[in-house]
Formats: C-alpha cells, structure tokens, sequence
C-alpha cells in the first residue's frame, strides 16, 4: 500500500523528522547491511558481519530479559539499524510523510522523545510475546506505528491518497480515521499468523500504533469530534 498524506510535508518546518531520517540513513550506509564498505568483505563474511552487527546493536528478546546492562540499551539503538534497503526506504519514507505534521503539532523536543520512547517500547513488546528468541529484531517500524498512531489521533480527518495493489493501483481518497485503522488491522491479522523462520515484526507494528494513538491522545485529550486543522497545504509520499 502507498499513501499521501495532505499536509505541508516539505515546507513544514520539521528538523526532529529530518534529523532521525539522515541518522538511519547515515547508520545504514555506514553498516554492513548496506554493502558499501569494502571492509566488512563479501560472500559469507559479509553475512557473518551483518549478524554479528544485528546481534549487537538489534534486540535478542532471550538477551534482553537476561537482564545484561548492553541488552538493556538494545531497544533504543535497534530503531536505528535497518537489515536492507527495502526495510530503510520503506520505513523512513513513511516517517517523512506523516512525521513533519506530527512533529509541527507536537513541538520537535516531545516528538523526539516520543519517538524513540514508544518505538522502544514496542521492540520491548514483541521481545516479550517471544522471550526465548534468538533472532535480532531491528528497525525503526515500532516508532513509525507510533508516529502513525499518533497522526490518526491528530489529524483523523486529514485526506490519505492510497493506493491498493489488490485494486489495481487505482488511487483513492480516504481520511487518515479509515485508511490508517485499516492498515493497523491488517497488522493485527498478519501478527496473528504463526511465524516461519525471520520476517517482518508485525506484532511491533502493533504495539507501536497502539501506543503512539494513547500518547496523543493523553497529550491532547480526545479529538472530540473536531475538524482536524492542517498546517497548510501540499503533500508528501511513502511506501509500506
């Protein structure tokens, strides 16, 4: 599914969105998953590399509930590694889509903060519904969700261009209050399936949705049936 969100996504002022999009991007190109570093070597020694940097930096939920002081930080730095580039520009561009606005209403501080807080949380929530994982769990999936869920709450009727693959492409107009439920539900069917060998974390999405709808909604107190206001016109474009 891509989406538009209505929105001054490029002219709005949004330096915490920017500044979290240039440190993934920077952290990928500068990792072992990107390829671009001669020094991580080719064939199985680049792979070895790329798991002993996930291992590292990425949440392993049976580490994480050992209780080790690194496995503790893990949450906060796995938002910022990404395992390929379909999993970076996927992510980021949804970020720059519905971030600016998010950020423009919440202050770039408590955005920032935000950000990393329920994105960190909802690494934490998978790693527990599957605590005696080995696998690494990275991305910064679980923070965008949030950012997701947070924009339903604060802009529940901004208009979302979406485009379905099921339907042809056929671009439609929704608001966010339809589009972006359906897009959580969809997460929710797809964490309910069992899982075969490493994949995408649904149940993170999850999490993160869930949690960024509750933190907007205790920063600014229910929509109460008001008209959300955008910060100006324009648009801006992402995948998922």
């Amino acid at each position: 599914m891509a989406v538009q969100a209505a929105g001054t996504v490029r002219t709005t002022r949004a330096p915490a969105t920017c500044a979290l999009i240039a440190l993934c991007c920077l952290i990928f190109v500068t990792g072992p998953a990107a390829g671009l570093v001669p020094g991580y070597g080719t064939g199985e020694a680049l792979a070895l590399a790329q798991r002993a940097y996930f291992r590292r930096w990425g949440v392993v939920p049976a580490e994480l509930f050992a209780g080790t002081p690194r496995a503790v930080l893990t949450p906060a730095t796995a938002l910022f590694v990404h395992g390929s580039w379909v999993h970076l520009l996927g992510n980021m561009l949804f970020l720059h889509v519905f971030g600016a606005m998010t950020e423009k209403r919440m202050g770039s501080v408590r955005f920032t903060l935000f950000y990393v807080g329920c994105g960190s949380l909802a690494l934490v929530g998978y790693a527990a519904a599957h605590a005696g994982s080995e696998q690494s769990l990275v991305g910064a999936s679980g923070a965008v969700s949030a950012v997701l869920g947070a924009f339903l709450h604060l802009f529940p009727r901004a208009r979302v261009t979406s485009l379905f693959p099921f339907l042809f492409f056929l671009p439609l107009r929704f608001p966010a209050w339809v589009v972006l439920p359906f897009w959580a539900a969809l997460q929710w069917m797809a964490a309910g399936r069992p899982a075969q060998g490493p994949g995408v974390a649904y149940l993170a999405h999850v999490v993160g949705f869930a949690l960024g709808f509750a933190c907007a909604w205790a920063g600014f107190g229910p929509p109460r049936g008001r008209l959300a206001r955008l910060p100006g016109g324009g648009g801006g474009s992402g995948s998922g």
